[in-house]
């Protein structure tokens, strides 16, 4: 059965007018796109978010997390003073103060004589090391 236009229809359809009960192809198309769009610009906000992080995985560690941190504050609460703070953070080299402070600590404690790697890992000191030690107390008392 052929189908006949209304009487007050045009003569010339557009082309993504469809008859009834047929696939209407710009309505898919459009819905591809807006998926593909979508896809894609959630992708570039998720790429931004991590421009900080990124930069800062060439500092120290402790400066890498406190930036992913704010990252993720700011990715969450879309909060971007945080964004802008890691960011910030991450251009920012901040020096390295406890590796020279631990070194002074090291050379202390070898003039004073004592062993920091024992001491830290918690090991007692061997038996020969803490009879001699007290030989050593006991000389100097009797001095």
């Amino acid at each position: 059965m052929e189908q006949v236009p209304h009487p007050t229809a045009i003569d010339y359809l557009p082309v993504f007018i469809t008859e009834p009960g047929q696939t209407d192809y710009l309505f898919v198309g459009v819905v591809i796109f807006l998926l593909l769009a979508i896809l894609i610009i959630g992708n570039l906000y998720f790429q931004l978010h991590a421009v900080p992080e990124r930069m800062a995985h060439r500092t120290s560690k402790v400066q890498m997390e406190i930036v992913a941190v704010l990252a993720l504050i700011s990715l969450f609460t879309h909060n971007h003073l945080f964004w802008i703070a890691g960011l910030l953070l991450a251009f920012v080299q901040i020096p390295d103060f406890s590796t020279p402070l631990y070194s002074i600590a090291q050379s202390l404690a070898r003039l004073s004589g004592r062993d920091v790697e024992r001491e830290l890992s918690g090991e007692p000191d061997p038996p020969e090391e803490q009879h001699s030690e007290k030989a050593a107390l006991e000389n100097e008392t009797r001095d």
